[in-house]
């Protein structure tokens, strides 16, 4: 009897020990600098669509692909120079909303949406001149 214990128990412990290592794994090449650390991926997936939506690109708009594979995205990397530009707007329209708008201080100012980036780029990935 003990001994069945032993092999249940086992396999669960290593189970449950590899998935707290892959989430945090997770979590830990997020690579978030301008969105909080502690976003849930939900609210984060939510936002990206949104961008993807408002500029009219897809993901790799702004990140490269897995070394070695073209289907997958390395979301963590900096190498898309993009990238870097996204997050400049980023906190561009999180300082206008906070410093122009109504701020509602019970919410993060990375949640605010007054001004979006449909605003300006309506559907495009980079805003019309006029």
């Amino acid at each position: 009897m003990r001994h069945k214990s032993f092999t249940v128990l086992i396999p669960l412990i290593l189970f449950v020990g590899a998935g707290s290592v892959i989430i945090n794994h997770s979590n830990a090449e997020r690579n978030l600098k301008v969105l909080p650390k502690d976003i849930s991926d939900e609210k984060l997936d939510s936002i990206m669509q949104t961008y993807n939506k408002a500029l009219g690109v897809k993901c790799e708009f702004c990140h490269v692909p897995v070394k070695g594979f073209t289907d997958s995205l390395d979301y963590a990397s900096d190498k898309e120079p993009m990238k870097e530009n996204a997050r400049k707007m980023m906190r561009m329209v999180i300082e206008l909303n906070s410093k122009y708008f109504y701020f509602d201080s019970t919410q993060r100012p990375e949640y605010l949406k007054t001004v979006t980036c449909k605003t300006c780029h309506q559907g495009e990935p980079f805003p019309p001149e006029d």
